[in-house]
């Protein structure tokens, strides 16, 4: 039978005919204000629980199984030679009390080609009925992961049997996050959500920051972005299903030829260790001008990975802001302009004197005018926007330098999270002044992607200026706008 414990007035009222309808016995014994209800099993009444959120995980190596060309650093000259630590691809995935459903997923890679991030999205689309605002891709941008099919390949000099390895690792890493997402979904428990912002202090500016004399300056110069952002899902029983965490900064540390998740995969490592059962999973945020420094030791990686795990744990530990089982999503891409793109002259002029990836990038460019292609003149640029109860979290394509992190908490509060290198990798995305500066940020950098020349002037009050409208329409309070 059921013991139920309830205000009397509030029995009385809801089962005052159960008896003659059903026959079943009711017993009602008076302890003051509290009636203790003793119903037969077979009564068939049930007593409503409150609605909260629910969260499935799952999670998988995707370390290559033979060694294939890395991503990341151009001076490589052959493939991997083993693994340092395993990496992997996780899922996150979160239902609020009304049913509506989102998945966060998260791969150890330097980035995603449209290509790659759309198939996947069209492809939870047909199974599952996810619409692109309710999908984030994240990268941590590790530069000890594998090469992805596509443009970003053009960096790596590969011959055509890598090029064949690459294209079928890119399809079975597409269908293992399609089957990690089902189960997921298929996994899903009651739990609670909670979020935090720690603080941890190892990124450096690298545009503004000599990195052979980092061991002798006393002054580092900005900006920086030092949040730590946390999510952190616990089931009934009240143990730690999940940890989602981000950092701002690139994962840099080894350059080596071994698979590693960098930095933040030793954070992940550590923080299971300290949760048993718990998976963390680790978002990279705008980090695009923001180094580990100093760097280019397996143990600087393991000190950085603690670092960032003891911030994780300090949030955990400390007071959480409860999240309500609420949820919105939006999502768009809107055309962000570039400057003119290189002539035909100009593109046979790089080919000509340019070596090693410029040589393969304007050879590329030059084969795509004399099929009579155009160039990209714009470019459909993602954004999104996930409202968890009253916690904000944006998302941003490409390799978004923090100044976008430090304006859009200026615009809508410094707690919520910004998460750069989300459903696409097209290139770097600099504030005005880096476009204005140039540098490798601002412009030698799109050699190393899809896109043919900088970015316009004006991205910045034009990717700022389109993120507001989408808060619009996910309720952003406009008590934390400008």
């Amino acid at each position: 039978m059921d013991i139920i414990y309830l205000p009397r007035v509030y029995l009385q009222e809801k089962y005052k005919n159960m008896n003659q309808r059903s026959g079943k016995r009711l017993i009602y014994v008076s302890l003051g204000s509290i009636t203790l209800l003793i119903i037969f099993l077979n009564a068939g009444l049930s007593i409503p629980q409150q609605k909260s959120w629910k969260a499935g995980v799952a999670e998988e190596v995707m370390t290559p199984k033979e060694p294939l060309w890395m991503a990341g650093y151009a001076n490589r000259d052959r493939p991997s030679e083993g693994t340092l630590v395993d990496i992997w691809t996780k899922v996150l995935a979160l239902e609020d009390a009304e049913g509506k459903q989102s998945v966060l997923i998260t791969m150890e890679l330097r980035g995603i080609p449209k290509a790659f991030s759309d198939n996947i999205r069209d492809q939870l689309k047909a199974k599952y009925g996810l619409s692109r605002a309710q999908i984030i891709l994240n990268v941590s941008h590790t530069h000890s992961g594998p090469v992805l099919s596509g443009p970003l390949v053009d960096i790596y000099p590969v011959h055509p049997e890598q090029r064949e390895k690459i294209e079928k690792y890119t399809v079975e890493l597409g269908n293992k996050i399609i089957r990690l997402v089902g189960k997921a979904l298929n996994s899903m428990e009651p739990v609670q959500l909670y979020s935090g912002n720690g603080l941890t202090r190892f990124q450096v500016n690298r545009r503004n920051n000599n990195e052979s004399e980092i061991s002798s300056t006393t002054d580092l110069n900005g900006p920086n972005d030092y949040a730590v952002p946390v999510i952190k899902a616990v089931n009934r029983s009240g143990k730690i299903k999940a940890i989602a965490f981000g950092y701002a900064c690139h994962n840099t540390v080894l350059n080596g030829y071994k698979w590693s998740g960098d930095y933040s995969g030793y954070a992940q490592i550590e923080l299971e260790k300290k949760y048993p059962g718990a998976m963390a999973m680790f978002f990279q945020g705008c980090g695009g001008d923001q180094n580990p420094l100093p760097r280019h030791t397996e143990q600087l990686a393991r000190q950085y990975g603690m670092t960032l795990a003891a911030s994780v744990q300090s949030v955990i530990g400390g007071e959480m802001k409860q999240l309500a089982p609420r949820l919105s999503t939006a999502y768009k891409e809107f055309e962000l302009p570039l400057s003119t793109p290189p002539s035909k002259a100009e593109l046979v002029k790089m080919v000509n004197e340019y070596k090693d990836y410029p040589k393969r990038w304007a050879a590329r460019l030059l084969s795509q005018v004399e099929r009579g292609e155009p160039l990209m003149t714009s470019y459909p640029y993602p954004l999104q926007i996930w409202r968890l109860g009253d916690q904000t979290l944006m998302t941003m394509g490409g390799e978004v330098v923090v100044e976008y992190a430090i304006q859009l908490k200026r615009i809508f509060g410094k707690d919520i999270f910004v998460l750069g290198y989300s459903n696409d990798r097209m290139g770097y995305i600099p504030s005005e002044l880096i476009l204005k500066e140039g540098g490798y940020e601002g412009s030698t950098s799109i050699m190393t992607g899809d896109l043919p020349s900088p970015w316009a002037p004006g991205i910045e009050d034009l990717i700022l200026r389109q993120m507001e409208q989408l808060a619009d329409q996910t309720g952003v309070p406009k008590s934390l706008q400008k």
